[in-house]
């Protein structure tokens, strides 16, 4: 769960000349999409030294603390749901940690196949996982984002599913469902594909060039490994 902020950079510096070129015809939503369930992931760039980002953005920008603050009784993370998103018809393929998925997936309303399919994505199920850039865990949760989740060891699969499926279920509200807006906020960051001024899963694909190649992977990988899991 985390973005090279060089790529960002270099590929939101011409955002508007990109979008708006004369002559280029952009691809169907559904043919995007299929594009992007078919193509074969990418690897990640490594983690960089960096010396300046755009303005506004920080290398842990978008994380959930930065977004809405320590979670508290105060301060909770979801509010009501107003999102709708394809549910389970219940997983055959199973994990060493199906009844904690369970158990987050139906405390926060996320679709045990997408929580699943994140995990798998990101870590392949190995709680010891540790990326370039410091993501840990089962859900590769950053540091900054496992504080404000409440997380206090990401290395723990309970406390690192309940955090990221907490996280999921707020990007899954914040977008409405949008589920490649939501994926390729959790990679990203919320605040990045915000900026993009799109709404909808279809004006994100209208927009797929100006996002890292790392997240355009990103989200047909996910988005293929929850069909296994919703077998």
């Amino acid at each position: 769960m985390q973005i090279d902020p060089i790529l960002w950079s270099q590929s939101t510096t011409h955002v508007q000349r990109m979008h708006t070129g004369s002559g280029e015809t952009v691809s169907g939503f559904s043919d995007v999409l299929s594009q992007l369930l078919t193509e074969e992931p990418t690897t990640a760039p490594q983690a960089r030294t960096i010396s300046a980002l755009p303005p506004g953005v920080t290398w842990e920008d978008g994380l959930l603390w930065q977004q809405l603050g320590p979670v508290s009784d105060t301060n909770p993370v979801i509010g009501t749901q107003d999102y709708s998103i394809e549910e389970d018809a219940g997983s055959t393929v199973k994990t060493s940690f199906d009844d904690l998925i369970a158990a987050a997936g139906e405390r926060y309303g996320v679709p045990v196949s997408l929580i699943k399919a994140v995990i798998d994505a990101e870590s392949s199920f190995n709680p010891d996982a540790v990326s370039s850039a410091g993501a840990k865990g089962l859900m590769q949760l950053m540091d900054g984002t496992a504080r404000g989740l409440g997380v206090t060891n990401p290395f723990d699969p309970a406390q690192n599913i309940e955090g990221g499926t907490k996280y999921l279920a707020n990007l899954l509200q914040r977008f409405g469902g949008e589920l490649a807006m939501v994926l390729a906020a959790y990679n990203a960051g919320p605040t990045r594909i915000a900026g993009l001024g799109v709404s909808s899963d279809e004006e994100l694909m209208s927009m797929l060039h100006v996002l890292p190649e790392e997240t355009q992977a990103y989200i047909g990988k996910v988005m293929n490994a929850r069909t296994k899991y919703m077998a």
